[in-house]
């Protein structure tokens, strides 16, 4: 098996245990996404711990990129959030392919905080993708946008500004699960406080599916990490949109949810200017 192979069957399993955990997120019922976010990042926190232990990884000692460490967190946060309430009031398969915008605000942010050139393929790229996700969000009249829509699209576009952040912390030396802990001890302890003045009393089958959610996704973090390590982006990141068509599937067959037109629409633009992206990156690579 190629290093390539491997690198597209950990991005596939990624996106798999992220449907997985958008899953276990909504069967966990009527709690708050702030208490959700604190349960799926406390087991984070302790997964990326053991991971650091056994790799004898730890902070670079560079005190400028605590800064970096904050802000990644902070949208990190802010994104889990966003993602979490669209996971509680949107059909699945919306909320995960909004969550996927991520990667095309990745390219803006990239641009205002690494100052990074891009194309004019790039620039029509993110911008045939917003207008792919106003499809899902269907803005009317009436209430110029839904809110679910709208936080599930502002998760993204927070996704992106923190992976654009964990991009830059890396070439500045620091290892993923560090990153990863720093990120989720930080969730952790900045919604502690919300937990301890609001916390709803859930049951224990609640509590199950929140530490299920947990698991599944440190399986993605990982499993995302991985699959990086054993191919560059350019060549297996297109597959991370496999998690759609598992979160459509979840959402049929456990949630009786269909998508309408529109959002199937939508999901199409989408997925064609990451296709596009993808063979473009790999094109301007070869030459």
């Amino acid at each position: 098996m190629t290093q390539r192979q491997k690198g597209m069957i950990c991005i596939i399993l990624s996106a798999f245990s992220f449907a997985l955990m958008n899953v276990c997120i909504r069967m966990a019922g009527d709690l708050p996404s702030m208490q959700k976010s604190f349960f799926r990042n406390l087991l984070c926190f302790f997964a990326a711990l053991f991971i650091m232990k056994r790799k004898h990884i730890g902070f670079s000692g560079k005190r400028e990129n605590l800064v970096f460490l904050v802000l990644r967190s902070v949208f990190g946060t802010l994104g889990i959030l966003g993602n979490f309430y669209a996971v509680d009031h949107l059909v699945l398969a919306d909320a995960s392919m909004l969550n996927k915008m991520s990667p095309f605000f990745a390219i803006v942010f990239s641009v205002i905080l690494l100052r990074e050139r891009v194309s004019l393929v790039q620039v029509t790229a993110v911008a045939g993708a917003f207008l792919g996700s106003l499809l899902i969000i269907k803005p009317s009249g009436a209430s110029l946008i839904q809110v679910p829509a709208l936080a599930g699209l502002l998760g993204g576009l927070c996704a992106g500004a923190a992976y654009t952040y964990v991009r830059l912390l890396s070439v500045r030396g620091e290892k993923g699960p560090f990153i990863v802990c720093f990120f989720s001890g930080f969730s952790t302890l900045v919604l502690l406080p919300y937990l301890i003045l609001n916390y709803t009393p859930m049951t224990g089958a609640q509590l199950l599916w929140l530490l299920a959610a947990g698991a599944a996704a440190s399986g993605g973090q990982f499993g995302i990490t991985a699959a990086y390590g054993y191919a560059p982006a350019r060549e297996i990141s297109v597959y991370d949109y496999s998690q759609i068509i598992f979160s459509a599937l979840l959402g049929f067959f456990l949630f009786g949810q269909m998508p309408d037109l529109y959002s199937w629409l939508g999901y199409g633009v989408i997925c064609a200017m990451a296709v596009w992206m993808f063979f473009y990156q790999n094109q301007k690579s070869s030459q």
